[in-house]
């Protein structure tokens, strides 16, 4: 069996990093509490395509990207290209460039709900504009949401990671549960500001569903909202709005329109978007109209409708989910399966027969073993080639192959080699309200 790579310079500098570096990252997904600590690198230094190097130089097939930004490639030479032209010119001025209205102009027209477009850095930024933005619009404070919404307190009031937040700040925060009608019938009412939903994730909504969010919005005037960071340039052109042919008032796009550039982009119907320029409202930043972002972002949607690359990825996606769950069949595994749509699937393990951290810390350390960063999901770049694809699929053949026989023998725990995976949060309280 393969070595599992050396990572020596990766852990002395992590040792000296977590002193200086609360949680030694930024984000959670890339520290060592997501990336089994001891087993996957854990400093990236350069990539190329869907190929990454760490510090100690392991080069590696990337099936994360950037946690999900990085939707054509690492060093994407069009987009780089534009970000040094731009370089070249300047990257904030005292004044307004013109690439705000070029980009604006095209959501505008791409998004169907974009009317009027706003500019942010981050996703969690974002959807706390627009949270405040609906309240101010509605005159309502009661927020319904479901999903993922960021780190801001307005949604983090609701998890088991709510320190520091005050009390009052989830008095009107609801979290309802996925395709549950019933659940919406009975928390949207005459004082609810606004619906933000992640519109699709790993499961189809059901028949009806989206347009019952539309409806039921309407009838009582409360702003619905799209969390589209996910979905927006990945499972179309047009983002979810547009595949499932719903239109909301507002929505938030980030990952996957800048190929790695941060931004964010808030857009929705005039009648909402034009209440920020109300004297009583405020949501301005200084790097709101930053250039290099801007200049990525038009290259990333120019490249990509060119291209076709949304059809490209999805059936990228599509090929491996359809693998893993057939290796899964032809072996007779059934404590795993591979779920979600062609733009993003996930591996999931069955509670009912198996430790899941256990089983998926297993199954990254083995991928690592045959160079591959995986964490989980599908999350090819237009990047990723034919014989990309078969590398993945052969490391799946193998390893659900070896993961059926120590699940048979109750010894797959005795396998693993660094330290065990951890939840990012242990309850979100979904249909808690």
């Amino acid at each position: 069996m393969k070595n599992l790579p050396n990572i020596s310079r990766s852990l002395k500098l992590y040792d000296k990093a977590k002193k200086l570096i609360p949680c030694g990252t930024q984000m959670l997904a890339k520290g060592v509490e997501q990336n089994t600590y001891g087993v996957s690198p854990i400093y990236i230094v350069e990539g190329k395509g869907c190929n990454v190097t760490d510090i100690d130089g392991n080069r590696y097939m990337d099936m994360t990207m950037g946690m999900g930004p990085i939707s054509l490639g690492y060093c994407f030479d069009p987009v780089d290209e534009a970000i040094k032209e731009q370089l070249s010119k300047g990257i904030n001025w005292s004044l307004i460039d013109p690439l705000e209205f070029d980009v604006a102009e095209l959501f505008v027209e791409h998004i169907p709900c974009a009317e009027m477009v706003r500019f942010a850095k981050t996703g969690a930024e974002a959807t706390s504009a627009t949270i405040r933005l609906a309240r101010a619009f509605t005159g309502r404070e009661k927020v319904v949401c479901c999903g993922y919404h960021g780190w801001h307190d307005w949604y983090i009031s609701k998890t088991n990671r709510n320190s520091g937040i005050p009390k009052e700040v989830n008095q009107n925060i609801v979290k309802i549960n996925y395709n549950d009608f019933e659940a919406v019938e009975s928390v949207i009412s005459n004082d609810t500001a606004c619906l933000i939903i992640e519109p699709v994730v790993f499961e189809d909504p059901q028949r009806g569903y989206l347009e019952f969010l539309r409806e039921i919005t309407e009838r009582f005037g409360v702003v619905l909202i799209f969390d589209e960071i996910w979905t927006g340039f990945r499972i179309s052109e047009g983002g979810a709005q547009k595949y499932f042919n719903v239109t909301p008032d507002l929505s938030i796009f980030s990952k996957g329109c800048a190929n790695g550039m941060p931004i964010s982009v808030i857009c929705g119907s005039r009648k909402v978007m034009s209440y920020i320029e109300k004297p009583n409202f405020f949501f301005f930043s200084t790097f709101g109209g930053e250039m290099l972002s801007l200049a990525a972002t038009k290259a990333t949607i120019q490249f990509m409708v060119e291209n076709n690359t949304i059809n490209n990825v999805c059936l990228k996606n599509k090929t491996l989910k359809s693998a893993f769950n057939k290796i899964c069949s032809d072996y007779g595994v059934n404590f795993m399966k591979c779920i979600g749509l062609d733009y993003r699937s996930m591996i999931v393990f069955n509670s009912d027969q198996c430790d899941e951290l256990e089983y998926k810390t297993f199954f990254q350390q083995e991928m690592v073993r045959r160079g591959i960063i995986w964490n989980g999901f599908h999350q090819c770049s237009y990047s990723h080639e034919d014989k990309d694809l078969e590398i993945v699929k052969l490391a799946y053949s193998e390893i659900i192959l070896q993961m059926r026989d120590l699940h048979k023998n109750n010894n797959l725990k005795d396998k693993i080699e660094g330290q065990l995976l951890k939840p990012v949060f242990r309850n979100l309280g979904l249909g808690k309200h």
